[in-house]
């Protein structure tokens, strides 16, 4: 049993020389998943890669981990704690682009590409996963380490049907981590958030001879949206309502569309205010219905709930972080960096980017750690697994400063060195802090002892109700 200070620094030392070592090992993966550019609960190539790798490093390997086609469990190691790393790997529709081009440059008109950086974030944990596996093994760590393969947080969900399946029932806690255009800890909870398919039916007629016949699907999307702008006024302003119109009804302004559909997101800082948010809008389309006189089905897709902090673990991922320092990048890299800003506009470029780093193509600095009791304005399914255990979630540059996620900028370098050497710190960073709590029993307890804190008194809305099964991105 470790007692000293010193072996922890001797373990956070080991498991970095030893990603530095074997970092071939990593980065052709994070490169094929690159490739894959899988959606939500499509990611079959890459979970199978992520898989082979964890069985090669001596885990043992659950695919279709709760039944769920694409999600991958590997465990190293015996008894308690357990600690999660949780890792990612589906990308987005319509983002396809070239590695290492600062112009639009799509690999295929249409295609997906990974604006988020799931390629990253799901090979950083494989190789936090595998970095404390080799530490634990060489001085003898106690407990367990278990890598989870989660698809689909893009709209699916997929950590919330994790947790439903009771995936993580007997897990402690859990680190992640996340590309971005700098350094910093995630000390703030997220949106909770739900979506759903709204489609009408009506019957079709000649437009101009008998529309009297006609009932418009159309016209019933149209006024849902109507009413949900109006809407927007009476809600609370942290609370946001976006849509799609996913089928209009067809091509011909002759025919009055006998069919239409809408996908509507909702978010909201907390989950038991999204219910009554789902209720207000869902009352909506079925008054469109009504002054429509099509029918309704209301179809749920995907879901979230919001992020329950944990200062204890966020704090040890900073003091984590510190210690071992940043990313640094060379000529070549700051070179295309450069090459990327000039294509961001002025506000991109600033957008909560301190004035001092405003100038600087990339960042080799850890901003001060800073608790807030605001939500992000985003959502992830990360926050599924924060009701159930302690979770911590670092931020490491992969990017120019200033990228925008979900953007082609964001697809060309984190399929290139700036984004490999980001995602490598990362695992360092997440395998040295969760070595951390296997060496501290007394750090783990106070992570837990505030989570309880933290969610007593309060009831964990799973966003996935009874019934629903995980649903890849609609391809029409």
């Amino acid at each position: 049993m470790f007692e000293h200070r010193e072996h922890t620094l001797y373990v956070r030392s080991f498991i970095s020389d030893w990603l530095d070592r074997h970092k071939v090992q990593f980065i052709p993966i994070g490169d094929r998943i690159w490739e894959f550019a899988e959606t939500r609960f499509e990611e079959f190539r890459s979970a199978e890669l992520i898989a082979g790798e964890l069985e090669r490093e001596g885990f043992d390997v659950q695919r279709k981990a709760g039944g769920i086609p694409t999600a991958v469990v590997g465990s190293y190691g015996q008894g308690k704690p357990v600690i999660a790393i949780l890792g990612e790997y589906d990308a987005l529709s319509g983002l396809s682009q070239h590695r290492g081009e600062p112009r639009p440059a799509p690999r295929e008109s249409g295609g997906n590409g990974h604006g988020c950086g799931h390629n990253l974030l799901g090979t950083g944990a494989l190789a936090a996963a595998v970095g404390l596996r080799k530490a634990m093994e060489r001085y003898g760590l106690p407990g367990t380490v278990r890598y989870y393969g989660c698809p689909a947080e893009e709209g699916g969900g997929g950590k919330g049907y994790m947790v439903r399946n009771g995936l993580f029932r007997d897990v402690d806690a859990a680190l992640t981590w996340h590309p971005a255009s700098m350094n910093f800890i995630l000390s703030s909870s997220t949106l909770a958030t739900c979506q759903m398919y709204f489609r009408f039916r009506g019957r079709s007629a000649h437009a101009a001879g008998e529309p009297h016949f006609g009932r418009s699907a159309l016209d019933a999307v149209e006024l849902t949206n109507v009413g949900c702008n109006y809407l927007r006024e009476h809600i609370i302003s942290e609370a946001r309502i976006h849509y799609a119109i996913t089928n209009a009804g067809g091509i011909s302004p002759n025919v009055v569309p006998a069919e239409a559909e809408v996908l509507y997101k909702i978010r909201t800082p907390h989950s038991e205010q999204l219910a009554e948010l789902y209720d207000r809008v869902c009352n909506v389309a079925k008054g469109a219905a009504l002054m429509t006189g099509t029918e309704l089905k209301i179809e749920f897709d995907a879901g979230s709930s919001e992020i329950i902090v944990n200062r204890t673990l966020e704090k040890l991922m900073h003091d984590t972080f510190r210690e071992l320092g940043c990313p640094s990048f060379d000529l070549e890299e700051t070179g295309f960096a450069a090459q990327i800003r000039d294509t961001l506009t002025e506000s991109e470029r600033t957008h909560q980017v301190p004035p001092e780093l405003r100038h600087l193509p990339l960042t080799d600095r850890l901003e001060p750690y800073k608790p807030s009791d605001e939500a992000a304005m985003g959502s992830t399914d990360v926050g599924d697994v924060s009701w159930q255990v302690p979770v911590a979630q670092c931020w490491v540059a992969c990017s120019a400063i200033g990228t925008p996620l979900h953007s082609w900028q964001a697809v060309s370098q984190f399929g290139v060195s700036i984004g490999h050497k980001g995602m490598l710190h990362a695992a360092k960073v997440m395998a040295a802090a969760a070595a951390e709590l296997l060496l501290r029993p007394d750090v783990l307890k106070q992570a837990k002892d505030e989570h309880l804190r933290r969610v007593q008194g309060r009831a964990y809305h799973c966003p996935i109700p009874e019934g629903a099964v995980p649903k890849p991105v609609r391809k029409s």
